[in-house]
């Protein structure tokens, strides 16, 4: 049921793949068929005290889909910071104490394969969505000091978009490098009536979900949803299946509700994010500081999925492998699940809005 919600409410659209049996009762004319082409994931290594692991390279990394061995295809370290290809000898430019203490960065001997390709260091695709309800009266100045804060302080290299919501979406401002422009949007909203959160939170990961690279959404929360048609866990698995990580910044009033706290945990979990429960306006610029943070240290790691006839959920997962590195932390998706290809302006490559290359 949960499946059939998601489709209604995604423009009618039919999830398909690639050589499956139709279904008398769907026009075939709105069917999408789609070829896994390449899976991304976005990986955060800590230790144990939560700070970052960097200097890793592409064979520190083992990456299984259901089990499944998979072979690395390409490999990025956001934050800046220059990468190494597996078996070409260079160590990393910036490795941590820790990481070069268990040996990262030595020439990997032997091996004819060639190595992965190392993508260009790129920025993040970040969409902010801020609850505009009338949930959020009392708080509302504070979260916009918040909201402003973490706009500033990204990355040159991000792209950032502002949207609201309330009982509607609003896409106050377009994915944009223009900082000036974002500010303007956050400034100009205003509250409005009841919480669709995850109605609006749908929309925004479709339109996150037709870019590559690293992307997110960063929710701003002040309550619980009162107002949506659509369960949360479609919008989990629609997150997961496009590589959309979610982060959810909320306030102690959402955290007094059981069932929206548990959701919110859940679904940035499954997606490779984190929750946050902020009780004041600082702990709100904590939360942003620290999402800043995570989206500049993730590694990005793609493959070509082998053969596998699972037509349903697909399950990854990503070990360290390499002296003393097992004693660090792993975060990224849980795995993902074929989806419907999202339409573009431009014809997209098949497969890319599955999780599976449209990241």
């Amino acid at each position: 049921m949960r499946f059939v919600l998601l489709v209604a409410f995604c423009s009618g659209l039919v999830v398909a793949v690639s050589g499956a049996a139709a279904t008398p009762a769907q026009d075939r004319s709105s069917r999408i068929f789609v070829n896994v082409v390449l899976v991304q994931l976005n990986v955060a290594v800590t230790d144990r005290h939560g700070n970052y692991i960097t200097g890793l390279r592409p064979e520190n990394f083992d990456v299984m889909e259901d089990k499944i061995p998979e072979k690395i295809a390409t490999f990025e370290e956001g934050g800046g910071r220059s990468v190494a290809s597996a078996g070409d000898g260079a160590g990393p430019a910036a490795a941590s104490a820790a990481t070069a203490d268990a040996g990262i960065g030595k020439d990997d001997a032997g091996g004819s394969a060639p190595p992965p390709p190392v993508s260009p260091l790129a920025g993040a695709s970040v969409f902010i969505l801020f609850d505009s309800s009338d949930y959020m009266y009392r708080g509302f100045v504070f979260a916009q000091d918040a909201i402003a804060g973490f706009v500033r302080s990204m990355e040159e290299s991000d792209k950032i978009a502002y949207y609201s919501y309330s009982r509607d979406l609003s896409r106050a401002t377009p994915l944009t490098a223009n900082r000036t422009v974002v500010m303007q949007g956050v400034r100009s909203t205003v509250a409005g009536d009841e919480a669709a959160l995850y109605n609006c939170l749908l929309l925004t990961v479709r339109d996150a979900a037709q870019l590559r690279g690293r992307k997110a959404v960063v929710v701003f929360s002040n309550g619980p949803d009162n107002a949506s048609s659509v369960p949360p866990e479609d919008v989990e698995e629609l997150a997961q299946s496009t590589g959309t990580i979610i982060y959810i910044i909320s306030t102690r009033q959402a955290q007094d509700d059981p069932l929206s706290s548990a959701v919110f945990e859940r679904m940035s979990k499954g997606t490779g994010g984190k929750a946050y429960f902020a009780k004041d306006w600082r702990d709100e610029n904590l939360a942003f500081a620290s999402i800043r943070e995570d989206l500049a240290h993730l590694y990005t790691i793609s493959y070509y999925p082998k053969p596998n006839p699972n037509r349903g959920w697909r399950t990854i997962s990503v070990k360290l492998v390499g002296k003393d590195l097992g004693k660090y932390r792993v975060r990224t998706r849980d795995g993902y699940r074929l989806q419907e290809q999202v339409p573009t302006a431009t014809q997209m490559v098949p497969g890319q809005a599955a999780g599976a290359g449209s990241n």
